[in-house]
C-alpha cells in the first residue's frame, strides 16, 4: 500500500466523508485542498435521475458561465469566404474551409470548438468519424452550426460551454479554475445548475438531482448540498 503524502493527509483531514457541504463552504475548501503547481480546473459532476438510453430523458444543453471557464478556448470556424471577416473580427483562432478540412482528415484536431455554417455542413459531415469521438462535431443544438458565426465565436470565447449526460446518468463540466475567487466559482456553479434544472425532462420521475460533487483536477470530490446551489 502506498504511503500517504503530507498534502494527502492534510486533504483527508479537511474533507469530512459523507458530509454534504454548502456551495460556499465547498468553494472555499477547494482552495485549501488543491496543491497543484498549475492552475487546476474546477469540475462539477451531477448525477441525475434519468435514463439516458431513452430519448425523452436525454439532458443536453449549453450555458454561458458568468466568469468564463478560465481556459483559453481555441476556435476554428469552417465557412465560405463571405463569412471569414466576421469570424476573424470576433476572435476566431482559425478561419477557412477546404484547407482545414484537409488538415483534419490528416489528423489535425488542435482546437477546442468548431463552428460552421449550415451551407457547408455537407463537407463538415464527412469528418464525423474524426470529430465525433473528440466532441468537436458542430451541432445546431449547441449553437455551433449557425449563420451568425461572429456571435457564436464571441459567446464561446466568453465562457459558453455545452454539456451532455453520459450513459451513466452523470453530467460532467469544467466550471472554472482554482485561481478563481470562491465567489466566481459559486456564480458559475449556480448558473450551470440553473440550466440543468431548466432542462429536466418531463419523463424523468423521482429525484432529479441525485448528487453533486465539486472537485479540482487532482483533488477528491466534495459533495454539495443540492439546496445550496439553488439560485432562488
Amino acid at each position: 500500500m502506498s504511503k500517504l503524502t503530507k498534502n494527502r493527509k492534510l486533504v483527508l483531514a479537511k474533507v469530512e466523508p459523507n458530509k454534504a457541504y454548502k456551495l460556499s463552504e465547498a468553494a472555499a475548501l477547494l482552495k485549501e485542498i488543491t496543491f497543484t503547481k498549475f492552475d487546476a480546473s474546477v469540475d462539477v459532476d451531477v448525477r441525475l435521475g434519468v435514463d439516458p438510453r431513452k430519448s425523452n430523458q436525454m439532458v443536453r444543453g449549453v450555458v454561458t458561465l458568468p466568469h468564463g471557464t478560465g481556459k483559453e478556448v481555441k476556435v476554428l470556424v469552417l465557412c465560405t469566404p463571405d463569412k471569414e471577416a466576421e469570424a476573424q473580427a470576433a476572435g476566431a483562432d482559425y478561419v477557412g474551409l477546404d484547407e482545414y478540412i484537409d488538415k483534419i482528415k490528416a489528423g489535425w484536431t488542435d482546437v477546442d470548438v468548431i463552428i460552421t455554417t449550415p451551407n457547408v455542413m455537407a463537407k463538415v459531415g464527412a469528418l464525423g468519424r474524426i470529430l465525433g469521438p473528440r466532441g468537436l462535431m458542430p451541432n445546431p443544438k449547441t449553437g455551433t452550426v449557425t449563420m451568425e458565426v461572429g456571435k457564436a465565436v464571441t459567446e464561446v470565447k466568453a465562457g459558453k460551454i455545452d454539456f451532455k449526460v453520459d450513459k451513466f446518468g452523470i453530467v460532467h463540466a469544467a466550471v472554472g479554475k482554482i485561481s478563481f475567487t470562491p465567489e466566481q466559482i459559486i456564480d458559475n456553479v449556480k448558473e450551470f445548475m440553473s440550466m440543468i434544472i431548466k432542462l429536466k425532462p418531463s419523463a424523468a420521475k423521482g429525484t432529479y438531482v441525485k448528487s453533486i460533487y465539486l472537485s479540482t483536477t487532482m483533488s477528491p470530490g466534495i459533495q454539495l448540498d443540492p439546496k445550496s446551489v439553488d439560485n432562488k
